[in-house]
């Protein structure tokens, strides 16, 4: 067993201050149940007195919410306090976040106020609020530019008046890892009745170091950080839970401690936040992100079939994600691209592998990444093609359309061994291919049927044309899938007059 350290979660109030990401109370509650089966220690469930929308939510976490100490956050006024504990009373578990800054810079700016003013009130509003309930947390907002042995007394002044948690913020995140673990080194060894309360850190990501401040933190004695679900919260967001406990877990040969958070839960807790306040996640983001456990590099994807420890630290089932995605693109190799094919049940000959491979790549060169259904596209093509032994083939194609052209289409195809190519007209492009391409077969078929749907999403989306086709009683299906969707089409069509053409092989050989 290593060292316990507690995951203070403040998604629903400093997270709730990103622009654009505010929460109803519904939303609220939503969030704060998915806290509690995540594990968290502590949610801070919002600032009373800052709205009555907020102290709903705090009163109804606070009730409804099992597990979790919820919390609200108070400055350091009477006012605050009052309302914080009004929301939080008769609830189980509950805390009081009070707080003050103690910097000269925002002490004369701000605050107005003297070092000597503010540790005054600090201790009064930490007495009150102990009079209230046991469980009390002060801040000395701005910690990391608060002058050392100001921060010092401020820290052991507000113990000595019953604050059991001393968090430590990096409110503009300003410090560096090294700096801040000395900071939190400092109190430890400095701040007399230190040990009397945990000391906490609530770090910010203004230069990107927020979860590095946080680690320092705890390796230099830290026992809880204050952190929010994907990072965010003011400005450039917060310590991200997803990511400090991972590295705990991850590193605990190193580090030696542990949270109670049920990691499993980390990936559907980040979605529902992201669902919920429009904040999309980044998908290179740790943990989390959609590319977190993605591979698309042909080595890395030949390590990983062999052995999943070669490019993964971590199992994608810990933090809820089903399973390690192998990206199917340009970058891909042989052995993903097989073992995909059997995932969706295709297990082909070397032969037709290596032709089916060299169609993905010429795919995977025009398209950002080849999902299943092209790929499903490209081997039914390739076995359908093989089925009916082709014999006519789409070798060119050149196609000329516009508001002030009339449709014009250059078919190039290879008719049993032999390259034809022939031109022609028509009301649009696909019908100008058509009857190019039935001059060249010699076709009477008649189309009865002529579809087109998107295999995938986006702009560019893999085309799957599907015709119907019907000659001397026979009727025949045939599809053609390219990202082109004249292309598509022309394959469609040429799949299903092949179709034909061998119906009626079949028909004459019967009859001999």
């Amino acid at each position: 067993m290593g060292d316990k350290v507690r995951i203070f979660d403040t998604t629903l109030r400093d997270g709730e201050q990103s622009p654009g990401a505010s929460m109803n109370a519904e939303e609220k509650l939503r969030v704060a149940r998915q806290l509690a089966r995540l594990g968290v220690d502590i949610i801070e469930a919002g600032f009373a007195f800052s709205s009555p929308g907020d102290f709903e939510s705090v009163k109804r976490i606070a009730h409804e919410v099992e597990g979790p100490v919820v919390c609200s956050l108070a400055r350091a006024r009477e006012e605050d306090i009052n309302a914080a504990w009004e929301a939080l009373k008769g609830a189980p578990r509950v805390r009081i976040h009070t707080f003050i800054s103690t910097s000269d810079i925002h002490l004369k700016y701000q605050f107005r106020l003297t070092r000597k003013e503010a540790l005054k009130r600090a201790v009064e509003m930490v007495g009150l609020a102990k009079s209230y309930t046991d469980d009390v947390e002060f801040s000395p907002m701005d910690a990391s530019r608060t002058q050392i042995e100001y921060l010092y007394e401020v820290i052991g002044a507000v113990i000595g008046a019953g604050a059991a948690t001393v968090n430590i913020p990096d409110t503009v995140g300003y410090a560096l890892p090294r700096q801040f673990g000395e900071l939190i080194k400092g109190i430890k060894e400095n701040v007399p009745g230190i040990g009397r309360a945990v000391i906490s850190v609530h770090c910010h990501n203004d230069l990107g170091l927020a979860v590095a401040n946080s680690l320092s933190a705890v390796i230099n004695g830290a026992r809880q950080v204050e952190c929010t679900i994907n990072g965010i919260g003011e400005r450039a967001g917060n310590c991200s839970l997803e990511e400090i406990v991972m590295i705990l877990k991850t590193r605990k040969d190193i580090l030696m401690m542990e949270t109670g958070i049920v990691t499993e839960h980390l990936y559907p807790s980040s979605r529902l936040v992201s669902a919920i306040t429009g904040m999309v996640v980044q998908p290179n983001k740790a943990i989390v992100g959609d590319n977190a456990f993605a591979h698309e590099s042909g080595i890395h994807q030949d390590g990983l079939l062999k052995e999943k420890t070669t490019y993964e630290i971590m199992r994608p089932e810990s933090v809820g994600i089903s399973k390690s995605k192998l990206i199917l693109g340009k970058h891909s190799g042989r052995h993903a691209f097989k073992a995909r094919l059997k995932e969706l049940g295709y297990e082909l000959g070397e032969d037709d592998l290596i032709r089916a491979f060299d169609r993905f790549k010429r795919l995977a060169d025009a398209k950002k990444e080849v999902f299943d259904e092209d790929i499903e596209a490209v081997v039914q093509d390739e076995i359908l093609r093989i089925e009916v032994h082709e014999g006519y083939k789409l070798m060119g194609l050149d196609v000329r359309s516009g508001t002030d052209v009339r449709p014009r289409a250059a078919v190039t195809m290879e008719v049993r061994g032999q390259a034809v190519k022939e031109e022609g007209e028509g009301d649009g492009p696909v019908d100008a291919v058509y009857k190019t391409i039935a001059r060249i077969t010699g076709t009477k078929s008649v189309l009865l049927r002529y579809s087109v749907n998107a295999i995938t999403g986006g702009t560019d989306a893999q085309g799957e044309v599907t015709v119907r086709l019907e000659e001397d009683g026979h009727i025949v299906l045939g599809q053609g899938a390219h990202p082109d969707i004249i292309v598509a089409s022309a394959r469609a069509y040429i799949n299903a007059l092949n179709r034909l053409e061998y119906k009626k092989k079949e028909k004459r050989e019967r009859l001999v």
